[in-house]
Parts: C-alpha cells; sequence; structure tokens
C-alpha cells in the first residue's frame, strides 16, 4: 500500500483501526458503506485493516474489500488474516501459494509501512496456510518488524499491525495466540515497539500491558484488539457489535475510542468509554 509522509510540525495523528471485515458474512447491508461515511467524515491521517477481509478468499469478496478500501479519502495499510488464505479444499494452493489472490487483487506488499513526522506504522503477516487459527510470525517477519521500526527515530511512536495475538490480553482471557510470538515479541520492544494492533478475536478491547524482550527489562505496550468491523460473525461478549477503533496521538496520549455501529440510525457513533495511554 502506499506511504504518505507529512511534516513534522503536525501535532497529532488519527488511525482508524478496522478488522475482520468478512465480506461474504456482512451483518448489515448499509454497514459497510456506514463504516466508509464514518472514517472518512473523521479526517483520519491512515486506516489499518488488520486483516480477514474476506470469508473464504473468493475473488468476488476481495474487489468487494478492494472497493471499500478505495473509498477510503485516508491510504490504507493492510495486512492479511487466516480467512484471507484459500481454504482447506483448495489444499494444493492453500499450502504452497495461500495468498495469492490476496496478493493480486488487494495488495503484493505483505510488510506495509507508513510515516509522518511522529508515527511510525509497520505492518507483518501472521497468515500462512500451514497454520489454521493461531497464525504464525516467520523470521522474515521480524526482519520486517526491525527494518520498519528499529532504524527510525526513538521519538516517533512506533506502531506493529499484526492479524493474530503476539500476547494474552487480559481483559480478553484465554485466547489464540501466535506462533512464534516469544521472537516477535523480543524483536519488537528491541524495536522500541509503543501500541501493537490486532484482530482475529472479533472482541473489542484496549489495554496497556508489559511484555518482556530477552535480557531487557520488561516494557509497556498498548495493546488495541477491535472487534468485527461489518460481519455477522459475532463473539462472546460482544454479540450483536460491530465496532472499529479510532486512535488519536498527541505528544503525550494514545487515546482509543470505540465506535459502534447502530443498526436503528444505519450509522456507526462513538461508545462513550474512552482509554487513554501516556506516550513512554
Amino acid at each position: 500500500m502506499p506511504n504518505r509522509s507529512t511534516s513534522h510540525e503536525s501535532t497529532m495523528t488519527r488511525i482508524a483501526h478496522i478488522s475482520d471485515i468478512h465480506f461474504g458474512r456482512i451483518a448489515h447491508p448499509e454497514i459497510v458503506d456506514a463504516l466508509i461515511a464514518d472514517i472518512n467524515g473523521s479526517k483520519v491521517d491512515l486506516v489499518v485493516a488488520s486483516g480477514d477481509l474476506t470469508q473464504r478468499a473468493f475473488g468476488h469478496q476481495f474487489r468487494a474489500a478492494r472497493r471499500m478500501l478505495d473509498a477510503f479519502d485516508a491510504p490504507a495499510l493492510v495486512v492479511p488474516g487466516n480467512h484471507d488464505v484459500f481454504p482447506w479444499w483448495r489444499l494444493v494452493s492453500r499450502l504452497f501459494d495461500p495468498l495469492r489472490r490476496y496478493k493480486r487483487l488487494i495488495t503484493s506488499d505483505l510488510a506495509p509501512r507508513w510515516a509522518n513526522g511522529d508515527v511510525v506504522v509497520q505492518g507483518i503477516n501472521s497468515a500462512f496456510g500451514w497454520t489454521i487459527q493461531g497464525g504464525r510470525i516467520t523470521d522474515q517477519e521480524l526482519q520486517h518488524i526491525k527494518d520498519g521500526l528499529g532504524g527510525t527515530s526513538s521519538e516517533a511512536l512506533k506502531v506493529l499491525v499484526v492479524h493474530h495475538h503476539l500476547n494474552e490480553v487480559p481483559g480478553l482471557g484465554h485466547h489464540d495466540l501466535a506462533r512464534g510470538r516469544g521472537a516477535a515479541i523480543d524483536v519488537a520492544v528491541r524495536a522500541g515497539v509503543n501500541v501493537i494492533l490486532s484482530g482475529h478475536l472479533h472482541v473489542f478491547a484496549a489495554e496497556c500491558i508489559q511484555v518482556s524482550a530477552k535480557e531487557n527489562s520488561a516494557k509497556e505496550v498498548v495493546v488495541v484488539s477491535t472487534g468485527t468491523a461489518t460481519s455477522n460473525r459475532w463473539r462472546s461478549p460482544d454479540i450483536g457489535e460491530n465496532s472499529y477503533a479510532m486512535l488519536t496521538i498527541d505528544q503525550e496520549r494514545v487515546r482509543v475510542q470505540k465506535r459502534l455501529f447502530d443498526a436503528s440510525k444505519k450509522k456507526y457513533a462513538e461508545d462513550p468509554k474512552e482509554w487513554s495511554f501516556k506516550r513512554d
């Protein structure tokens, strides 16, 4: 996806974090248009889509996802999810070229990066045909983290985007974690990561947790797990909810707001609760 740079004079960055769109299982006829309108009306700097654009990786589902991404006014940084690989009945394709359609119809860049004067965002791929639920992080993805986040200014806020979770979020209870997560956390902490954006679980959570790198002291990282933005694949305790996260980043804090779809009004609205985390 395209990078965009802006002046370091900018003091605020807004990121819309959407995930688990699941074209093929859309919850309401109006919800995709409502999502586009809400994000465009919020004048964000970047849209982050953290995987599962489709339900079964069909061509028409990817094309619908591509139309949605093209409709955003802001650039979109996208990583794939496990539903974006070929399904099991396409076994050969799933095992040997699992993201062929994704790369052809969405983007061939599996390690997208975006930066402005204050924020650096690096995406990595955790979706592979040999895994089902939890995903995995390979040595290649570790290198992308090093290259994308490690060489940037220590003053920049560093954001990592990955579909599957690298660590347990206490508020979510026991949940799937990616294979190779220990090495990924180690590399990310050494690179100075501040925020991790993930999806997969279809449940909204925003927490500041302590993670540790080998031979390093613990570091506090903000983890945002957003719900399914548009699908009817709801999971407890967010049954019936379609949501996404709006991040507002200034020189002092990272603020996270939950945006909820109101089916009666056919639009998204702000949830009253806001999470606010001090930048370290």
